[in-house]
């Protein structure tokens, strides 16, 4: 194995998303060479990344980069990679919101972070979208705490909670919390809402496109039809919020809605753009639950007029997600509960950088 690179590894589970954590520092600094690193790790360019550690699926292709904050006021720094599956492609363009539960404990551990009492609070910078998350990490006897009560949907059993607080991510991409300059956007007869808060979405009603918004994932994954009208749609809309040309990009998030079945207050079926989210993102439940709050978008008109403070219950193929919206110097922070564990650490091999782009 001498001609492989080896890199210290972490594997953890964020939320309902998995992935390595690396330290900024093992890997390159020059993005072209790093993101070639990460193709080679995860191993894409087949669909079960059968030469890598990835998982075959978008919520577990994907990379967190940890390192020492560079702007003030933070603890660390947070870059998140999207690294697609099927293509050798990395997009650093969005954040996410359940790789970031795993954020703190891992930089608590890696000695980036000291332990402050019971309970350490983290402030993330995430590098992505230049936006502050704040993280409370359950740290009895001062060490980080994996095993608790907390449970999430979209994960099997118990433990710790993580308290994320979304720290004004009105703009987290374009800079406007509605980057057409209106709530409302028709486009090819659809109505939606495009929005940028934590992720750039499209948001629209399920029944506008021909489906119901019950759909399971694995239904709505099978309906190609229905898959291609949507990437026209997030194509244009795309266009519409300033993001240029957005075929290689995992942003603007499709987002069908409907009318809560289960005692909630919004039904949900987010897309990472291609596939349907077996729960839901972090990101996109601040967004959504945003929208809720904002006058005169398809979801505040489909659940009717709410203000913080308040807590949203967003229904998703999983379950439920709570998302707590409150404001705070004149600006709206959302609080979601997440959960996080460590499951393997080591090292990881990846290709020669200079082989990569041989093959490339």
């Amino acid at each position: 194995m001498n001609d492989l690179i080896r890199i210290p590894c972490v594997l953890m589970r964020g939320g309902t998303s998995k992935g390595p954590f690396f330290l900024a520092s093992d890997l390159p600094s020059d993005p072209h060479q790093r993101d070639q690193i990460l193709l080679s790790v995860m191993g894409s360019g087949h669909p079960l990344q059968i030469d890598g550690i990835g998982g075959g699926n978008p919520v577990t292709s994907k990379v967190a980069i940890v390192g020492p904050a560079t702007v003030l006021g933070a603890d660390v720094d947070y870059l998140f990679a999207q690294v697609r599956i099927d293509q050798q492609m990395v997009d650093t363009s969005p954040n996410c919101g359940n790789m970031l539960a795993a954020v703190g404990p891992f930089a608590i551990e890696a000695g980036l972070v000291k332990v402050t009492g019971p309970v350490t609070r983290v402030r993330i910078y995430n590098v992505n979208t230049g936006k502050f998350i704040e993280a409370e990490v359950p740290t009895p006897d001062g060490q980080v705490a994996y095993l608790g009560n907390a449970s999430i949907d979209g994960v099997p059993g118990h433990a710790a909670p993580i308290a994320l607080t979304f720290m004004d991510a009105a703009g987290a991409r374009t800079g406007r919390l509605f980057p057409t300059g209106q709530p409302l956007e028709t486009i090819d007869g659809v109505e939606m809402t495009c929005i940028d808060c934590a992720m750039p979405m499209m948001i629209l009603e399920a029944a506008a496109i021909g489906a119901t918004g019950y759909e399971t994932a694995t239904e709505l994954n099978a309906n190609s039809a229905l898959l291609e009208r949507l990437e026209k749609l997030r194509q244009q809309a795309g266009q519409r919020m300033g993001m240029g040309d957005v075929r290689t990009q995992v942003a603007p998030k499709p987002v069908l809605i409907s009318k809560p079945k289960a005692g909630g207050d919004l039904n949900v079926r987010y897309f990472m753009p291609h596939q349907c989210h077996p729960s839901l993102a972090t990101t996109g439940a601040v967004g959504i639950a945003t929208a809720c709050i904002s006058d005169n978008t398809v979801a505040s008109r489909l659940i009717g007029g709410r203000k913080p403070p308040v807590v949203l219950v967003l229904e998703h193929p999983s379950g439920r997600l709570e998302v707590k919206l409150d404001c705070r110097d004149g600006k709206t922070v959302a609080g979601i509960l997440r959960t996080a564990r460590r499951l393997f650490e080591g090292q990881v091999f990846a290709k020669p950088i200079a082989q990569m782009v041989c093959a490339a």
